[in-house]
């Protein structure tokens, strides 16, 4: 692996994990169902304008468009759409590391209910990666963070644990045109929702305004596209190993940006969460021929 890619990697997950920052600050500004909709309205129009510039059509196939429409719902309505809501009454942080245990469980997933072969070392990672959660929730559970915004936070994990497994094996060389048809189905499933539960008060100041901003170009667009080029340098299971930084640089922006506190417990918890997503990833790589 090249330093160019290893950038690309750092880049990656430095903007995967601010997105829960921006977003804890916007919610506290605007309804959070209604932040997503018209963020993902902008960020889809952009995606399939990028992709229509660089020759990408519109999907051919009825399972690719099947596949683009649970993806768009149960990561963008439901993932998204519960953790933005969680992070009106939950700091970033918690949402962050809630979030960063998906490798964990497509991977717990694919092993209990598709029979996958994980290595020993890959279990290992798997009951370590999890108890570390375990031991950041349960103390934050106990200093009073809100049980249900916890719920909420694990109820969307768990719905793009299954979007992941769902449509995977459903591929396609557009990728950045499914991502874009992915928001764009996010924001009009999100709107109605927006207008039957929320009251379309927003007060307008200049977090507000940046947050939006940074959310919808960066994690929204510019982490997509670094994503998409890292995959075709070094390939999706190798790109995916930057997964394990997400608890770390999730926690520490959140700290950085926010003044959220850390506890000794919470930096034992999210090392312990990093090793064993870095060992679940190392498993799948293939072993190195003379």
């Amino acid at each position: 692996m090249d330093i160019r890619a290893v950038l690309m990697g750092v880049a990656f997950a430095a903007m995967w994990s601010s997105a829960f920052t921006s977003a804890r600050i916007a919610v506290a500004y605007a309804p959070p169902f209604l932040l997503l909709s018209v963020r993902f309205a902008i960020s889809g129009l952009l995606a399939v304008f990028i992709a229509r510039m660089l020759g990408q059509g519109l999907p051919g196939t009825r399972r690719q468009w099947l596949a683009i429409a649970l993806f768009g719902i149960f990561q963008n309505t439901a993932y998204l759409g519960l953790n933005f809501m969680a992070m009106q009454t939950v700091e970033a942080s918690v949402a962050v590391i809630i979030a960063s245990t998906l490798p964990l469980l497509v991977a717990a997933a694919s092993w209990i209910l598709f029979g996958e072969k994980l290595r020993p070392a890959a279990i290992v990672g798997l009951a370590a990666g999890l108890a570390g959660a375990l031991i950041i929730m349960s103390g934050r559970l106990s200093a009073g963070t809100d049980p249900k915004g916890v719920m909420l936070c694990v109820i969307g994990v768990l719905a793009l644990t299954a979007a992941t497994l769902l449509v995977r094996g459903a591929g396609s060389k557009n990728l950045l045109m499914i991502v874009g048809l992915q928001m764009l189905i996010g924001s009009a499933t999100l709107l109605p929702v927006s207008m039957l539960l929320e009251t379309w008060q927003i007060t307008w100041s200049q977090p507000l305004i940046l947050a939006f901003i940074y959310t919808t170009l960066v994690p929204g667009l510019a982490a997509t596209l670094v994503w998409f080029m890292l995959v075709a340098r070094i390939g999706a299971t190798r790109s995916a190993t930057f997964h394990f930084l997400n608890p770390f640089l999730g926690v520490a922006i959140a700290a950085l940006i926010l003044n959220e506190t850390l506890g000794l417990r919470d930096l034992i918890g999210v090392a312990i969460i990093m090793a064993g997503i870095l060992a679940v990833q190392l498993s799948k790589q293939p072993a190195h021929r003379t």
